[in-house]
């Protein structure tokens, strides 16, 4: 059996060819970066014009990296939410054409469950059932995942996403966008503790998230080294952003894997990638005995290879899409 997954929720147009034993036999993104860089952000618009350009092209080199054909496809699979609601139509539509056009099934995925069995591509597997923690630009979330399709949300950010403070502190400070790699580059040749940056736990037994008053803090920090005219040590602030966002996230997941009993932590999601993140996480999971287990940094980030494994277990379930079904901007799942 091969799956033909697609993923255009934000600003990455992405396609894979897996097998279901989660062999994978190609895996394509094409990033818009350069497009939006020059606004600090991403544009709905913008992105929604280069993925009806490159949705073709991604699918077709997905396909011919496999050594595949359209018609050697049995199952078609595509994020159907959340994200930017004029991406997600492009590929979602463009999956249930192919289907349509092929006679095969097709299943829409939850971008998140993708996040949450990101790791399954790896050699390294966890066993069900596992606490995992999904942070990304638009998602910062604890969940308890029992096997492949049922998972429970234990917390979530009330306000921005870790990834989306990452990219509005880069923003502030004139490094670009995306934010998440330059601040941590940085980060490297600073003092983590150089700035008392906030850390908000929001209540003793919260397993929520809230990152808004860390970036003002930043802001504020930044606004009055301006106006005594003192250099901005960049280095640190960076640093010391980062370990605020990282304490807090850290922290927390292993307060939910306490609660549920779980010995197997997951990170998903392109705040995943981080460096430091990724080393702190390891670091208090081997002082507590518990298994992490992590993506490599390119399935952390948006992909359609993680869309395959998640498409594939919910096709298992039963799940299917007709040429109604619409796309939605918000998980239910959130």
């Amino acid at each position: 059996m091969l799956i033909l997954a697609i993923e255009s929720s934000c600003d990455d147009t992405a396609a894979a060819v897996l097998e279901p034993d989660n062999h994978l036999r190609s895996s394509v993104i094409s990033s818009q970066n350069e497009i939006h860089a020059r606004f600090g952000g991403i544009v709905p618009e913008l992105a929604s014009r280069r993925h009806i350009e490159m949705i073709r092209p991604v699918v077709e080199e997905a396909l011919a990296q496999a050594g595949v054909q359209l018609a050697d496809i049995d199952l078609i699979a595509a994020t159907q939410g959340p994200g930017l609601v004029g991406s997600l139509l492009v590929g979602f539509t463009f999956a249930k054409a192919l289907a349509l056009v092929l006679d095969r099934p097709c299943v829409g995925v939850d971008h998140m469950a993708g996040h949450l069995l990101s790791c399954l591509l790896e050699a390294d597997k966890p066993i069900f059932p596992y606490t995992a923690l999904i942070v990304s630009g638009g998602n910062t979330s604890i969940y308890t995942v029992e096997d492949p399709v049922t998972y429970t949300r234990l917390g979530r950010t009330r306000d921005d996403a870790a990834g989306e403070a990452f990219d509005k502190v880069a923003k502030l400070l004139g490094l670009g966008y995306p934010g998440g790699p330059v601040i941590s580059q940085l980060a490297v040749d600073g003092d983590p503790a150089a700035i008392a940056f906030p850390r908000a736990w929001l209540g003793e037994d919260s397993l929520d998230f809230s990152f808004s008053g860390l970036k003002t803090s930043v802001a504020n920090h930044v606004n009055t080294q301006r106006r005594t005219d003192q250099p901005l040590a960049l280095a640190d602030i960076c640093a010391s952003f980062q370990e605020a966002v990282v304490t807090v996230l850290v922290k927390k997941t292993l307060t939910a894997a306490a609660r549920t009993g779980h010995t197997r932590i997951v990170l998903g999601g392109g705040v995943a990638a981080n460096p430091r993140l990724r080393a702190v996480m390891q670091q208090h999971c081997n002082d507590k005995g518990l298994q992490l287990f992590m993506p490599s940094p390119i399935f952390c980030t948006d992909n359609a290879a993680m869309i395959a494994v998640a498409g594939y277990h919910q096709f298992l379930r039963g799940d299917r899409v007709d040429p109604d079904t619409d796309a939605y901007s918000r998980s239910p799942l959130n």
